[in-house]
């Protein structure tokens, strides 16, 4: 097996760890690829700009999990994306260690995430629609109500913990038990009261 071959064995087999399938060509594929897929998870846009940080402040409106998109193109770290008839672009502001076709493949997924919700737990459906976290998720869960957590400060999506951010100042520090459940989070009431559904 090439080095390509192996680098997105690799990919998939962290992808399905998640169990986020992105069932893409990725073996073969370039970073200039486009395709149809859904987002894999709630993502905040201000109308055009959909930070990797996803910071909910300055009137963003929530993009649900699940949403149709599109892979129009690519920029310097950014991924060119039509969602409802729109013109977006997903920026790679804090997860540079990925490349344009990873970053892309993180974020719209071949298979459709609202099949895997409907299956979860009421509880767990309702803080996903909230884009909020509730004890017991599992990291796939998390990922799809809050998107995945900055790789720059996340390198390793198995550590027992997740720094996320609401905003430049709100930081919260979601804790995973030995079974990868959520256990706790971690921040000051504020920012707990609009991310946290006990």
């Amino acid at each position: 097996m090439d080095k390509v071959g192996k680098d997105a064995a690799g990919m998939r087999r962290g992808l399905r760890t998640l169990g986020i399938v992105a069932a893409l060509v990725a073996g073969s594929a370039g970073a200039q690829d486009k395709y149809d897929g859904y987002l894999c998870c709630n993502m905040r846009s201000d109308g055009s700009w959909i930070s990797d940080s996803n910071y909910a402040e300055g009137g963003k409106r929530v993009i649900p999990a699940g949403t149709p998109a599109r892979v129009t193109g690519y920029g310097r770290y950014r991924v060119k994306v039509l969602i409802d008839g729109q013109k977006q672009e997903i920026g790679n502001d804090y997860s540079r260690d990925l490349d344009n076709a990873a970053f892309a493949a993180r974020y719209v997924v071949a298979a459709d995430p609202k099949a895997a919700i409907a299956g979860w737990p009421a509880k767990v459906q309702e803080a996903v629609r909230q884009a909020r976290v509730t004890p017991g998720m599992t990291r796939e869960q998390v990922i799809t109500a809050l998107g995945y957590p900055m790789s720059s400060e996340n390198p390793d999506l198995d550590a027992p913990l997740w720094r996320y951010w609401l905003g430049s100042f709100a930081e919260f520090q979601l804790h995973f038990d030995a079974r990868g459940r959520v256990s706790d989070i971690t921040t000051d009431p504020s920012t707990r009261n609009r991310v946290w559904t006990p």
